[in-house]
């Protein structure tokens, strides 16, 4: 009996693997007629697909030229540039320099300008108003004393007298 039953499970395993080489010769038969539709519909999208990636590659390179001609125009836009920058640095470099000395030389014109109006200021004070002064001083001595003189014997009164002061402050 033990080799009637493992005779009948061989033959049910063989019937099995039958069975499921049966279903996938069908699943492997039914995936052949789908790739056969697709192929059928594919087929007349292959011309269109390579003039469209001949298209793209004729693209791509006329691309390609035109982006090596603004790279080599751009590299001359910033030479250029470059050029014009340092030259423009030169200038503001230069400009600012000379203003400078002109600022200094300006400077130097103003406190010499300042000093010899204050020496200026120093010699009139000393040597016009000082004398103006004292001769001031001294006409109203001899004037004070030819009032007096003239005057004879009248003093003055206090009304003259802080009237003068008055003046005076």
């Amino acid at each position: 009996m033990e080799n009637q039953t493992l005779l009948w499970v061989i033959t049910a395993s063989v019937a099995m693997a039958g069975l499921s080489m049966f279903f996938q010769m069908v699943a492997m038969f039914g995936l052949y007629r789908q790739v056969k539709a697709m192929q059928e519909k594919v087929l007349p999208l292959i011309p269109r697909a390579e003039s469209l990636l001949e298209h793209a590659r004729a693209t791509v390179e006329t691309t390609h030229a035109e982006i090596k001609q603004i790279s080599a125009k751009t590299h001359q836009i910033l030479d250029s540039t470059r050029d014009q920058l340092s030259r423009v640095e030169e200038v503001v470099s230069d400009a600012s320099s000379r203003a400078k000395i002109q600022l200094e030389k300006a400077e130097f014109v103003l406190d010499d300008t300042m000093s010899r109006v204050h020496e200026t200021v120093a010699v009139l004070q000393s040597g016009v108003l000082k004398p103006l002064k004292e001769i001031n001083g001294l006409v109203t001595g001899v004037r004070a004393g030819f009032g007096t003189l003239f005057s004879g014997s009248k003093r003055p009164s206090v009304v003259n007298a802080t009237q003068d002061e008055e003046m005076f402050i």
